[in-house]
């Protein structure tokens, strides 16, 4: 039989561009793969994984290079990356779009918009579409249109088969349909190498902006305020919020309307109301400018970072919020945030076990997030997020598994909750050997020989 050879754009560490090649969104917990394979089209996706299991090799795949945890990465062995694999063919009748793995969400964005179309998705422009899609998909259109995974009609993937072979198939709601249910929440690279994805459009024209800031002092009035409206507010309107340090004496609500700002302005009464804001506006812009807004730049520099996070299934007692507020008054630096984003609407129209994505009742997502400069500043950043979710646990719910943190002991019933067992019935199924695993993989049920 022919042996596997790699085919694509291949670095290694010899290369000039392996530096660029090996480096992810997070700095911190760096890793030096022995090869990269940059695949330009399926086939290559193909003869990378048997090059692998023929050579005993192991390997991560990687797209948008975001994995917080560099779960996407690996020492010494093979980083299988889709990132050069990135066309969108669209079919404005049928309202669908097939968009290659490797898309990032700028790329995606613009050229859907073109049309004047969307897809629900995340927020940083360089985040890679089947990530953010495998794991759930929040963002700034979830109340309206739901998870992106709710919008997804199919995917094509390259999955293990036999000893030492690789397959594509496909998987929607006719075949492989266990696959695709796993699919839409169990999280990247767990059952196989997802080559390209089908969603559902959205049309989309003028929307409305708003942002509004308080100071430091209307801190417990302005983030009750908020918790207590966005989840509940007309679901054309999803938001989010962000807790700054002390230091920055700031607390920043945002959001996106479909409609218009006059209407978005009797909507927001609640928020304007409480406290004491500095500043308040509204804005109706096309779409596009929407999506460049919340693409905040330092989110897709690389950079030493932790991030964690959690659900939150009901508001936060004044004890909770007040707890924000100490560990933000004593945070290692000034780049440290508390962030929220407002859910329900579309996304709880959904039941908890008719996608993997279990968090379908959650109020609010939320995330932990710090960076730092210096290597020496590592140890409290991070000692600050943990301690931050241990202090928040007894008021919040599991984690999103696109927020992984690898402090999280029983991760399993975190980012999946009682999808856990069906999950490692399709893991079972698709990739009895296990070929798919890295750091809070969905292990098979059998442990094969």
């Amino acid at each position: 039989m022919k042996k596997a050879k790699l085919t694509g754009r291949i670095v290694t560490p010899e290369d000039s561009d392996y530096e660029q090649a090996r480096t992810n969104n997070n700095l911190n917990n760096p890793k030096y793969p022995s090869v990269i394979v940059f695949c330009q089209e399926t086939k290559d996706v193909v003869n990378a994984l048997k090059w692998a299991r023929e050579n005993n090799e192991t390997f991560r795949i990687r797209s948008g290079r975001h994995s917080y945890e560099n779960f996407s990465l690996v020492n010494k062995g093979l980083v299988i990356d889709v990132s050069d694999m990135n066309k969108v063919s669209i079919n404005l009748p049928e309202m669908t779009a097939r968009i290659d793995a490797g898309a990032n969400m700028g790329k995606v964005y613009r050229t859907l918009w073109e049309h004047g179309v969307t897809i629900p998705a995340g927020t940083e422009s360089s985040v890679g579409v089947v990530g953010l899609t495998l794991g759930g998909g929040i963002g700034m259109l979830s109340r309206p249109f739901g998870l992106t995974c709710d919008n997804l009609i199919e995917i094509e993937t390259v999955v293990a088969s036999g000893h030492e072979g690789a397959q594509v198939i496909r998987a929607n709601k006719q075949h492989n349909k266990d696959l695709f249910w796993a699919s839409r929440g169990g999280g990247g690279g767990n059952f196989g190498i997802v080559t390209s994805l089908t969603f559902k459009l959205h049309a989309i024209n003028e929307v409305s902006l708003f942002s509004i800031t308080w100071g430091w002092d209307d801190f417990e009035v302005a983030f009750d305020a908020w918790q207590k409206w966005a989840p509940y507010t007309d679901k054309r309107l999803t938001s989010q919020i962000e807790l700054k340090t002390k230091e920055v004496g700031e607390i920043v609500a945002q959001g996106e309307f479909i409609g218009s700002a006059a209407e978005l302005k009797k909507l927001l009464r609640p928020l304007r109301k409480a406290g004491l804001p500095t500043s308040i506006w509204i804005k109706e812009v096309p779409y596009i400018k929407a999506v460049e807004f919340f693409d905040l730049p330092s989110g897709n520099q690389p950079a030493l970072r932790k991030r964690s996070g959690s659900f939150l299934e009901r508001p936060f007692p004044y004890k909770a919020i007040q707890r924000m507020k100490e560990f933000l008054a004593h945070a290692p630096n000034s780049n440290t945030t508390i962030w929220q984003q407002s859910l329900r609407g579309a996304v709880s129209e959904i039941a908890q076990n008719h996608t993997a994505y279990y968090y379908r009742n959650a109020l609010i997502a939320q995330e932990y997030n710090t960076s730092w400069e210096n290597s020496n500043e590592k140890e409290q950043n991070m000692k600050w997020v943990e301690n931050l979710r241990r202090a928040l646990s007894p008021y919040t719910s599991g984690d999103y598994v696109n927020f992984p943190d690898r402090f999280i002991q029983d991760w399993q019933t975190a980012y999946y909750a009682r999808n856990f067992r069906r999950l490692r019935e399709v893991k079972t199924k698709y990739d009895p050997y296990n070929v798919f695993q890295f750091p809070q993989s969905i292990p098979p049920i059998r442990k094969w020989l």
